[in-house]
């Protein structure tokens, strides 16, 4: 029996592995604790064993996502929609075991960036992924790296969708949100994943820690929610286990944080993907 928590819940970024990983069970499991809708984002190319030497050799990493988005669909009460991109830490993969050079690495990314925006062209995806490394790098990488992510917002612009960005752990990307304004996007629709509940620029995707849902709950800024769930074998429950979001939400109405949870799963939805949890969801 599934839990009705009276309202749509939407876990922001959760990554689902049909083959390697739980796959549909998590979402069976999330929708056990009262889950209602996902937005599922492509795992890491290299961790589904796609090694891409051209922008089109990412095809693979999209259609799995989209087959396993459809599967999950199934089993919620709501729906689930899938975010596409090149994760930022493919950079080190390409340079330091690869033998590319950052340039050639910055250039095969945004050609993978490329063919991710087609889906969304296509009705087939509703928001791209891209970043930079969380953890240090060379120079040249750090700039190749950022040269990937303004490529992202520019697709974001041309394609009017929202970008979930990877980046370092910041409570300060006002840099980002200037690029993407000048690319032509709306700061508020670019995303920053694994969030603090505070955050200057972008919209933070706040992980579904207590503490940092209450710092951005009494902030009131617009906000969303997350677990990270990686789906992998050998480490499970990593990052967080798909029944958070739910479990937190209901934590979160008991704490009488009611108008926080309509920010987090319907109105913050609605103005950073155009997406209405609410006529999706099926009670």
């Amino acid at each position: 029996m599934s839990e009705d928590l009276g309202t749509p819940v939407l876990d922001n970024h959760m990554h689902l592995d049909p083959d390697h990983g739980r796959g549909i069970e998590a979402v069976k499991d999330f929708a056990r604790s009262g889950g209602t809708h996902l937005l599922v984002v492509n795992k890491p190319s290299w961790l589904l064993g796609v090694e891409p030497e051209t922008g089109e050799e990412f095809r693979p990493v999209f259609e799995t996502t989209i087959d396993v988005v459809e599967r999950a669909s199934e089993e919620l009460p709501g729906r689930a929609w899938p975010v596409l991109g090149v994760h930022p830490g493919l950079v080190s993969k390409l340079v330091d075991d690869r033998g590319y050079t950052a340039a050639e690495a910055r250039d095969l990314m945004q050609a993978g960036l490329d063919l991710a925006a087609e889906y969304v062209a296509d009705g087939k995806a509703v928001a791209l992924k891209t970043g930079r490394p969380h953890y240090d790098t060379t120079d040249a990488v750090w700039e190749a790296s950022n040269e990937v992510l303004r490529h992202g917002l520019a697709l974001g612009a041309q394609r009017d969708c929202a970008v979930q960005l990877h980046t370092e752990a910041s409570e300060d990307l006002t840099d980002i949100a200037g690029w993407a304004e000048e690319a032509g996007l709306d700061p508020a629709r670019v995303v920053k994943h694994y969030a603090g509940g505070k955050l200057a620029g972008p919209t933070p995707s706040v992980m579904s820690e207590k503490d940092r849902l209450e710092i951005a709950v009494e902030r009131g800024d617009p906000f969303l929610m997350e677990t990270d769930f990686v789906d992998d074998p050998d480490r499970p429950g990593a990052v967080m286990g798909p029944k958070t979001v739910p479990r937190r939400v209901r934590w979160m109405q008991e704490q009488g944080y009611d108008e926080g949870v309509r920010n987090a799963h319907v109105e913050t939805p609605k103005r950073v993907y155009d997406l209405n949890t609410e006529e999706t969801f099926d009670r």
